[in-house]
């Protein structure tokens, strides 16, 4: 086979090599390298080396190097390329075998070394990304346990019903753009115009009341409730306010001043005022002996609507000259003036959640709904809405509102605030939607129109709940009338 020569030289001039520590009933014969593969040479050369010849002192490692079998390179752009990777992979099996071999035998079965670290273990293997719900991202986790936490999810846009839950026939409901007929007062009391008559229907009982009868040489024009209280004033077609108490359904009060009819109220505290088809605005103080305290002569046309602001501060009035004025407590000329409408404005709110901001709506040549902020004196935005735009009103609870239109659609629409999206249509008034008054909770709006009848929608959330359904609409339903 070979030299014996050479092969004695090459054992004399070698340094010794290091014997392997096996157990006693091992002996060197029963090891050998000769039976491990080929791929083993590297491990020969690393216990035949020199480098450990040292007899005193055992050499150890001073580097961990960890098996990355099971990391996912990929998830970080790094390249396990197969020359380096799976070169160190093998020469760690083979380490491995020759382990197995030196401690149990040759014949041991190649299993998975119970001694060595198990693969889904690795404290190097990184877990793959994966996309994670919206409420797995909080700090607590998915704990259901923790108080306060809520994992449901986002919620639906609000729905508004399409439908009145009640409807009211409401015979000689006039059909006239610049009168102001209906009203909702805080005790939950609703007072109609109805010819030369008022009548009060309770929404807690559905109780009909008549208020007053004017006559046949007098007909009601407007009627707007006190801010407290049970005082009702109602605006004639003669020019003058009569002042009631309907809890006693008795006159207080009849106050002149107007030479023609009025069409517009508006109370702020015990100050009254009052607009009128002969142009002039008058400001009344029901506590004392006069009439009026200041007449208010700006527009050059009928006054058709009036608002005082909710701080008592500013009156907002406008005609049927296009233009809508503000005033203060004490002015006798407005303050601000804006011309920008087109035709008549009847529709005025003022906003309950920000402080200065004024809603307008403009008639059949106009249809446009504006917003101003009093406070700086500047046109915010204008919503061209199609139709003539009959009035406006405020949600208190949510900042939202609503308008009622006539020519061409008869619609309402409810709004969000400040993008203008329509929220909803509502659709049932074969007449232009001429009358509209909110209840004293802020959830139900009535509509009054030329087709005689009285419609309630709920279309605003309570102010506790924005999906909770309004307790007057849950337990009246079907058509009745209010006289």
């Amino acid at each position: 086979m070979g030299d014996p020569t050479l092969s004695n030289q090459r054992n004399q001039s070698a340094p010794a090599t290091p014997r392997l520590n096996l157990p006693s009933r091992m002996s060197d014969s029963s090891f050998h390298l000769e039976n491990v593969p080929s791929r083993s040479m590297h491990i020969n050369r690393l216990l035949n080396s020199s480098y450990n010849s040292s007899p005193s002192r055992t050499i150890y490692s001073d580097r961990f190097i960890p098996s990355r079998s099971g990391s996912n390179f990929a998830l970080f752009d790094i390249s396990n390329s197969p020359t380096s990777a799976e070169g160190k992979e093998d020469g760690s099996g083979t380490y491995h075998s020759l382990l197995r071999a030196a401690l149990f035998g040759p014949d041991t079965p190649d299993k998975k070394d119970p001694l060595g670290p198990p693969a889904s273990r690795n404290i190097f293997r990184y877990k793959t990304e994966t996309k994670r719900p919206l409420h797995s991202l909080s700090p607590f986790g998915l704990d259901e346990s923790v108080p306060g936490i809520s994992h449901s999810p986002v919620k639906a846009p609000r729905k508004v019903p399409r439908s009145p839950y009640k409807v009211l026939d409401a015979p000689a409901l006039q059909d006239d753009f610049y009168l102001n007929l209906v009203d909702w007062s805080s005790n939950n009391v609703l007072a109609v115009g109805l010819g030369n008559c008022v009548y009060l229907w309770n929404a807690c009982s559905s109780k009909v009341t008549k208020l007053c009868d004017l006559g046949i040489d007098d007909s009601v024009c407007s009627v707007g409730w006190a801010q407290r209280g049970t005082h009702l004033a109602v605006g004639t077609s003669n020019g003058k306010v009569q002042i009631w108490d309907a809890s006693r359904c008795r006159r207080v009060r009849t106050m002149e001043g107007h030479r023609l009819r009025v069409g517009a109220l508006a109370w702020s505290s015990s100050l009254l005022s009052s607009g009128s088809r002969d142009k002039s605005i008058i400001q009344r103080d029901i506590r004392a002996q006069d009439d009026f305290a200041s007449k208010l002569s700006s527009h050059k046309s009928e006054v058709c609507g009036l608002k005082w602001s909710y701080d008592n501060r500013e009156l907002a009035s406008g005609g049927n000259d296009n233009k809508l004025f503000v005033w203060n407590q004490h002015s006798t000329q407005p303050v601000l003036k804006y011309c920008d409408h087109t035709a008549a404005v009847k529709a005025i709110a003022w906003s309950p959640h920000l402080h200065g901001l004024l809603a307008s709506g403009g008639g059949t040549a106009d249809r446009c709904i504006r917003f101003w902020n009093t406070t700086t004196n500047t046109h915010l935005s204008c919503m061209d809405t199609g139709s003539q735009v009959c009035n406006l009103v405020w949600s208190k609870n949510v900042n939202e509102l609503v308008s009622t239109h006539g020519y061409s659609q008869n619609q309402i629409i409810v709004w969000r605030y400040p993008t203008m999206s329509k929220l909803a249509t509502l659709t049932g008034h074969t007449y232009r939607v001429l009358y509209l008054a909110i209840s004293p909770d802020g959830q139900t709006i009535v509509t009054g129109a030329g087709d005689e009848t009285l419609r309630f929608w709920n279309v605003f959330p309570s102010p506790k709940s924005q999906n909770t359904d309004s307790e007057i609409g849950a337990t009246s339903l079907g058509r009745t009338t209010i006289r």
